[in-house]
């Protein structure tokens, strides 16, 4: 890739983190797989590429049963502002078009894929760090990249803030602060200067000076890795030590950790003059731009004490979860719950039929599933203690038992960023979460209805 992007050259700063309010310390269970090198899986029989990898609305399919088709074709349309196109991981022959469940159960339109053994791909030209903002930003579109560690926001939006918020700080999260999660950690290890240059590419968009990438220091080797890549970049760029503590990778709270600035209620990080972006979708962007490929691969970890061979596997976006778990050689005796993501905010899923989404970081495949016994509050302030958002889970959870959905909403139920901290640290096992994320569905519900 052509670099003629040029930033005065400076010493990159290895810069100490402030510290969050709240938070909590979970077992991490991270050594089974982060010095495990990623690998790329088999191709599997079939493949069930989603619509709905993304926040918005789902894709439109463009194929029906029985096209052929190559790698990195465009096989679903973007439709609306909030949403990004699909393409095909693999060359093969469409079999069905048909809905399939996601994590949360809701069935969207897929395309179902038999691969082929081919190498016939659909490329899109190559593009320098240095082209126009405009046409980087395009690209970035046209290969369906959304956000990679978290609700798949479509990165084309998320980089294309309004004129009258100007943004200063570049932030590549590179916490990875999910237990039992490496993918993130092996990308630094194994590609740092393809996130590097996802940066540069970044930086050109947005025009910012200053870059951090952040990363928890229980990640010492990607610390050394990230910093060795970012001193090649020019101008205000580094790395930041964040302490290891939950939820560190959620956007408010690596604002604080790196800038020491505070998002107000219901704002975005645009509000603070910053912009987050994972360290997988900086790779992607680079893959975009520099190789001219589509997302239609990422990086997955699948672990679990229920696993024999727990590993990171490079898979194409659309393979099944049972697909997943045999390239791990299977599962060890008692399978009690299988999590789609991590054990903090990941969703369980009864169904090894789900297909791998482009935000898909991990799979989680645990032998124990103890029986859940939720009691009523004990008004110990624990919930209050751990949450980073300095709201009141008790209270509530207790408006939402009571019905009083209108009460949660004054309580601030919307800030939530759902990261777990308050039911992990709840001694009477409380369904805080799931209280949360009720309230929530029926608040947008509301607002819907108003609207109409």
């Amino acid at each position: 890739m052509s670099r003629q992007v040029h930033h005065e050259r400076i010493t990159p700063v290895i810069q100490k983190a402030f510290t969050f309010r709240g938070g909590v310390h979970p077992k991490y269970h991270k050594e089974s797989t982060s010095s495990s090198p990623s690998r790329k899986m088999d191709l599997p029989a079939k493949l069930g590429v989603s619509m709905a990898h993304h926040l918005g609305a789902p894709a439109k399919p463009l194929v029906a049963p029985g096209d052929e088709i190559k790698t990195g074709q465009l096989i679903g349309e973007a439709v609306g502002l909030i949403s990004a196109p699909v393409h095909s991981p693999v060359c093969g022959k469409v079999i069905a078009v048909e809905p399939l469940p996601t994590i949360l159960g809701r069935m969207v339109p897929a395309v179902l894929i038999e691969p082929q053994k081919s190498d016939e791909e659909i490329a899109m030209p190559v593009l320098g760090a240095d082209a126009d903002p405009v046409v980087l930003l395009a690209r970035i579109g046209e290969a369906g990249v959304v956000g990679m560690g978290g609700a798949g926001f479509p990165t084309r939006v998320k980089l294309s803030p309004p004129k009258d918020k100007p943004i200063d700080t570049l932030i590549i999260n590179g916490a990875e602060c999910e237990p039992w999660l490496t993918s993130d950690h092996r990308a630094m290890i194994e590609d740092p200067d393809g996130i590097c240059m996802g940066v540069e590419i970044i930086r050109r968009i947005l025009g910012v000076k200053t870059v951090r990438v952040a990363i928890e220091d229980n990640k010492p080797d990607a610390i050394a890795a990230m910093e060795k890549a970012i001193s090649r970049l020019g101008g205000d760029v580094g790395v930041t030590v964040l302490h290891t503590l939950y939820p560190q990778g959620g956007e408010k709270q690596q604002i604080y950790a790196v800038t020491k600035r505070e998002m107000p209620r219901g704002g975005l990080p645009m509000d603070v003059g910053c912009v987050v972006e994972n360290v997988s979708t900086s790779l992607a962007i680079f893959e975009a731009v520099a190789k001219g490929r589509p997302l239609t691969h990422r990086r997955i970890t699948v672990t679990g004490d229920a696993v024999n061979a727990p590993a990171n596997l490079i898979a194409p976006i659309g393979t099944f979860y049972h697909d997943l778990i045999e390239a791990c050689s299977g599962t060890k005796g008692h399978v009690g719950k299988i999590i789609a993501g991590g054990p903090m905010m990941g969703f369980a899923v009864a169904d090894r039929g789900i297909t791998m989404s482009k935000t898909a970081s991990g799979l989680l495949v645990l032998s124990d599933s103890p029986e859940y016994r939720s009691m009523a509050c004990i008004s110990c302030g624990r919930c209050i203690d751990a949450c980073p958002l300095r709201l009141m889970p008790s209270e509530i959870s207790q408006c939402v038992e009571a019905d009083d959905i209108d009460g949660a909403e004054q309580a601030h139920v919307t800030d939530c960023c759902e990261c777990g901290c308050c039911a992990f640290a709840c001694p009477a096992r409380r369904p805080l979460v799931q209280h949360i994320r009720r309230a929530k569905a029926l608040i947008l519900a509301k607002r819907a209805a108003q609207k109409k």
